[in-house]
C-alpha cells in the first residue's frame, strides 16, 4: 500500500473525494485539518466497485460536505492498494 496526500479547498472536497472513489484502487481516505484526522473512510471492506458511490451518497457524503463548508483548506490522505488484479 502507498499513502499520498493532497491539499484541496473546502469547496472542492466532495468532488475530489468522489473522483478518488471512482479510481477504484483506494483502500482508505482520511480527511485532515491542521494535521488532525477528522474523518476516516475505509473502502477495502466494500467488495462491489459500485458500492462506494452508494455509501458516500448517504450520511458520509453529508459529513464531507459539512466539513468542506467549514474549512477553507484541508488535506486528503489516500491509502492506495497496489498490484491487485481482478481474477488473480
Amino acid at each position: 500500500m502507498t499513502i499520498e496526500t493532497i491539499n484541496v479547498s473546502g469547496g472542492n472536497l466532495v468532488k475530489t473525494v468522489n473522483e478518488l472513489i471512482r479510481e477504484g484502487n483506494i483502500a482508505r481516505i482520511s480527511l485532515l485539518h491542521d494535521r488532525n484526522r477528522v474523518l476516516e473512510i475505509p473502502l477495502t471492506s466494500i467488495g462491489d466497485p459500485a458500492s462506494p458511490a452508494a455509501v458516500l451518497a448517504t450520511p458520509v457524503l453529508a459529513a464531507i460536505s459539512a466539513f468542506g463548508a467549514l474549512v477553507p483548506d484541508c488535506t486528503i490522505e489516500i491509502e492506495r492498494t497496489e498490484g491487485i488484479v481482478a481474477g488473480e
